[in-house]
């Protein structure tokens, strides 16, 4: 029996879509980037996922667990963090703010996300850093994400996911748009 979102859907494709009509401006040149740089890629549309338990058919036909992705900042709201990490991991500020020596983080709001990562909300996704000329965001990946042979993330809008070799975001996606990440380690049980 099918999902609710294989109906909506049916298979991933391989690369960007035949035809752009409908599609977002900043998805377009998610893919425009990706190609750009030879990163192969599997793409699956499907309705807007706003949650990680939306996500779960999407995981499963995609053959990837995406990544839960968190726009974040200090209370002064002068420092921002996208912070990548399991779908199914709880967060809890505690064990982050240490690491990364920021006390009293939280959601970045709308304004800031728009503006330093082109991204709506729901959307937040690693390939958004590419619209952070500024270097403004810093990357804060969960080594957990590591351990994967692929990342899946949103291609700069909720209505589509990717899957992505690991290696090429980290070696090329990253390289080029000149982020280099923070890893932290952050607990399955809290």
């Amino acid at each position: 029996m099918d999902t609710e979102i294989e109906k909506q859907t049916g298979k991933p494709e391989k690369g960007r879509p035949k035809d752009a009509e409908g599609r977002k401006p900043e998805e377009l040149r998610t893919y425009d980037l990706l190609d750009e740089l030879g990163i192969a890629y599997e793409r699956l549309d499907h309705e807007a996922a706003f949650t990680m338990e939306a996500c779960e058919d999407i995981d499963r036909i995609l053959g990837v667990e995406m990544c839960k992705n968190l726009f974040l900042c200090n209370a002064q709201k002068t420092d921002f963090y996208l912070l990548m990490m399991p779908g199914k991991k709880i967060f809890k500020t505690k064990f982050l703010s240490k690491q990364i020596g920021s006390s009293r983080l939280s959601f970045a709001d709308e304004g800031h996300m728009k503006e330093y990562l082109g991204l709506a909300p729901g959307s937040a996704s690693v390939l958004g850093l590419m619209n952070d000329r500024d270097k403004r965001v810093r990357l804060l990946i969960d080594e957990d994400v590591l351990k994967d042979e692929y990342i899946g993330c949103h291609p700069c809008v909720n209505t589509s996911s990717l899957r992505i070799r690991t290696k090429d975001i980290m070696d090329v996606f990253l390289k080029y748009v000149g982020h280099v990440p923070a890893i932290v380690e952050l607990p399955w049980d809290c």
